[in-house]
C-alpha cells in the first residue's frame, strides 16, 4: 500500500514538473518572440525600395540626394571593343553622381553605345537603337536631372558633362542617361554653362580618340557599334 502511494506521489509530482517546464518553455518563446520583434521595430526601412522605385519629376531630387548618401562611389570605369576610360565623378555636382552610380547599379548603360561621334569635338554615350535600352528607361523611370554648375567644371579635354535638350528647355536640365566627353584637346569651351559637366577621365584618352577617329553617318551614328559596358572601379 505504501509503495502504490509512493507511485502515486511521483507520477503527480512529474506532471506537476512536465506542465511547470511546458510553461516555462511557452513563457520563454513568448519573450523571445517579443524581443525579435522589438528588434525588427528598431531596424529602420529604407526610404525607398530600388526593386520597386520609379523616378519622376516629383521625386527625382529627394531620391537622388537619399540614393547619393547612401552610395559614395564616384570612380567609374566605360569599357568597349577599343580598351577602357578610367572616369572620377566630381562631388560638387550630387546629384548628377548620384544618377550615374544608380543607373551603373541598374545595369542600365550595359544595353547601350557610343551612340554619335562628331571627331574634334565631342563622343557621347547612353543611348541605343535596342528595344531593350527604351525598356530599361520606362522602368527607371521619366525624369530629368538639375543642373548643378560649378564654375571650375570646365569643358576641357576629357570633361565628362549631360546632354541635354535646348528648346524648351530654359532651367537646363539634364537628360539623366546620355553623357559626353570632350574629345577637342582645346576643350568645347562655348558649352561651359550649358552642360552640367559631373565628371573626367582620369585615363584612357587614347581610347577617347580612337572612338572619335570612326567613321560616321550623316546623322553622327559610328557606322560600327560601340557598345560599352559600365562597372565601379575598385
Amino acid at each position: 500500500m505504501k509503495l502504490h502511494k509512493i507511485l502515486v506521489l511521483c507520477f503527480v509530482l512529474s506532471l506537476y514538473s512536465c506542465q511547470k517546464n511546458s510553461k516555462d518553455t511557452i513563457q520563454k518563446n513568448s519573450v523571445q518572440k517579443k524581443n525579435s520583434d522589438s528588434i525588427e521595430n528598431k531596424i529602420p526601412k529604407p526610404k525607398y525600395d530600388l526593386k520597386t522605385v520609379v523616378i519622376t519629376e516629383e521625386n527625382v531630387v529627394d531620391f537622388l540626394t537619399w540614393y547619393g548618401e547612401q552610395n559614395t562611389e564616384n570612380k567609374v570605369k566605360i569599357e568597349c571593343s577599343f580598351g577602357t576610360i578610367e572616369v572620377e565623378l566630381f562631388e560638387q555636382t550630387p546629384l548628377h553622381r548620384a544618377n550615374f552610380i544608380y543607373l551603373v547599379k541598374k545595369n542600365y548603360f550595359n544595353t547601350t553605345y557610343f551612340h554619335r561621334v562628331v571627331k574634334n569635338f565631342i563622343v557621347q554615350g547612353g543611348n541605343s537603337d535596342e528595344t531593350i535600352t527604351q525598356k530599361e528607361r520606362k522602368n527607371i523611370g521619366k525624369y530629368f536631372v538639375p543642373a548643378e554648375f560649378v564654375k571650375s567644371y570646365k569643358h576641357h579635354y576629357g570633361a565628362l558633362a549631360s546632354a541635354r535638350t535646348w528648346e524648351n528647355n530654359p532651367e537646363k536640365l539634364s537628360n539623366p542617361f546620355e553623357f559626353y566627353f570632350v574629345q577637342n584637346k582645346g576643350g568645347a569651351h562655348h558649352l561651359d554653362g550649358e552642360h552640367t559637366v559631373f565628371g573626367k577621365i582620369t585615363s584612357g584618352f587614347e581610347v577617347l580618340d580612337e572612338i572619335a577617329s570612326q567613321k560616321t553617318d550623316e546623322g553622327e551614328y559610328p557606322l560600327l557599334n560601340i557598345k560599352i559596358k559600365v562597372t565601379l572601379s575598385e
